[in-house]
Order: C-alpha cells, then sequence, then structure tokens
C-alpha cells in the first residue's frame, strides 16, 4: 500500500484541534488512527487524544507534535488507539485517564458528564457506549462552535462495529442532541461537518438494517446464527468485512431477543 500523503504530518483541522494519523491502514482502521492534539490558541499546554498503536515511529512524530502536553485522554480501550498510550505518557510524564480505570495512569478514571479544564479548554466526557462498553466522546466548545472527538462511536466514513446496539442506539441519540454544525473529529477517517446529521443518518441505518435482521430471521428461522443473518443481509458488503459485520450482528440479534 502506497504511503499516505498526511502520514507523519501534523495536520491543523480547528483553531483548537490538530491531528496527526498514524500509517496503519486497514479496512478496520480506514486510512490509519487519529492521534488527535488540542490546545486553546496561545497555550503552551496541549492534551494528546488516542496515542494510537505502541508504534514508536508515530508515537515519537506525536511526541515532537505535542510539546507542553499535560494529560493523555482516551476514547476507548483498542489497542489501535491505546496501546501507545503507556509510552507516551512516560516520555511525556503526563497522567493518562480514561474511562476504563484499567487503562488510566496517575488519574482518575472519566466520570460521565464530567469536564476537563485542560489546556485552556473545558473538555466535557460523554459515555457513548455501543462500540465497546468504555467508550466516550469529548465535546469541547470554542469559538461559537462546538467540537466532538468520537472515537470509534462515529467514523469519518462508514459505520462502527458494536457490542451492545441498545447501548449504542442510547449514545447516538445523545449525539442526535448536539447543536446543527458541531465538527465530528473521529478515530478513523475524514472530520465531520455536522455530527448530528451523521448520528441521525447513523439511527436511520441501524434502524434499517434491525428490520433486514427481522426479516432474515423470519426466512431464516428465530435460531438462525449470525453468520447465516450476515451472508443473508450483507450480501452487498465485501466479503473481507463480514468478519466485523458478524460482531454487529450478534449485537443485533441480542437486541431483538432480550426485546422480543
Amino acid at each position: 500500500m502506497t504511503e499516505h500523503p498526511a502520514y507523519g504530518v501534523l495536520r491543523e483541522v480547528a483553531p483548537i484541534a490538530s491531528v496527526l494519523l498514524e500509517h496503519n491502514p486497514s479496512s478496520m482502521t480506514l486510512e490509519g488512527t487519529n492521534s488527535w492534539v488540542l490546545r486553546a490558541p496561545g497555550s503552551d499546554a496541549c492534551v494528546v487524544v488516542d496515542p494510537g498503536h505502541d508504534d514508536r515511529e508515530h508515537l515519537g512524530k506525536l511526541l515532537e507534535s505535542a510539546p507542553g502536553a499535560v494529560a493523555v485522554l482516551l476514547t476507548h480501550h483498542h489497542i489501535d488507539h491505546a496501546d501507545g498510550a503507556p509510552w507516551f505518557a512516560e516520555r511525556a510524564g503526563v497522567p493518562v485517564r480514561a474511562f476504563d480505570p484499567a487503562l488510566c495512569s496517575g488519574a482518575e478514571s472519566f466520570v460521565d458528564g464530567e469536564v476537563l479544564s485542560l489546556a485552556g479548554l473545558e473538555i466535557q466526557v460523554l459515555h457513548t457506549p455501543g462500540h465497546t462498553g468504555d467508550s466516550v466522546c469529548l465535546r469541547v466548545a470554542h469559538g461559537g462552535r462546538d467540537f466532538v472527538l468520537t472515537g470509534d462511536t462515529v467514523l469519518g466514513r462508514g459505520t462502527t462495529v458494536l457490542t451492545d446496539l441498545g447501548d449504542y442506539l442510547r449514545s447516538l441519540r445523545v449525539l442526535i442532541d448536539l447543536p446543527d454544525g458541531t465538527l465530528g473529529l473521529p478515530g478513523h477517517g475524514a472530520e465531520l461537518a455536522d455530527l448530528a446529521a451523521t448520528a441521525r443518518e447513523y439511527l436511520a441505518h441501524r434502524e434499517q438494517r434491525l428490520a433486514q435482521v427481522r426479516a432474515a430471521l423470519r426466512e431464516l428461522g428465530a435460531d438462525a446464527t449470525a453468520r447465516q443473518v450476515v451472508e443473508h443481509v450483507y450480501a452487498d458488503v465485501d466479503p473481507v468485512l463480514w468478519g466485523a459485520a458478524e460482531s454487529s450482528v450478534h449485537a443485533q440479534l441480542e437486541y431483538l431477543r432480550s426485546n422480543g
């Protein structure tokens, strides 16, 4: 795979947010993991969100790109977001915070709704489970606009893999309530011009998939396996993605069966 021109180059997305793209492209990570650097204009301090894999080349560039780092924040525990946090935090001499206490170092775990005053910014933690139980989004207001780092709860393109559909639908409704024009800063893919609108599209997509899974169960039988449902419902999706789709179908089946 040819190298993406943005790898290793810190790119400013907004006055308070810049991104360093890790060179770890795949069907699951899209072009790679977005490591975010947040700082208020004029602030000497910054915050790093999702350092990515334990990829020393990427982490070294992230250290150079984030002078004055005061904390590492994690959107969830998956290794393509969190694995490099201990190395980065040790070199930078900063704490690590996440919703999962096992990921934290030198600080307590997130509390849903709390506001972190860091690097001249007020960063609100929104617990948004569904992709994982510990997934969070991080909301920052600046210059009359809202910015939300979504991790893998909402991607720059496509849809995310789920572990709990009921939780995910509730999380989408939290994002739908954000102001129109909120800029989404995802863990993979390009930024989203209107996160609330994207969340509405995600919700409609999930409801459509649920209807398709219900129809498949009527045709295949109530005891159909997730793999059987994937082959029936996701026939229009590249088979290389069926493994990820199977995880989401498991979540859909559990949701449907638990709700009768």
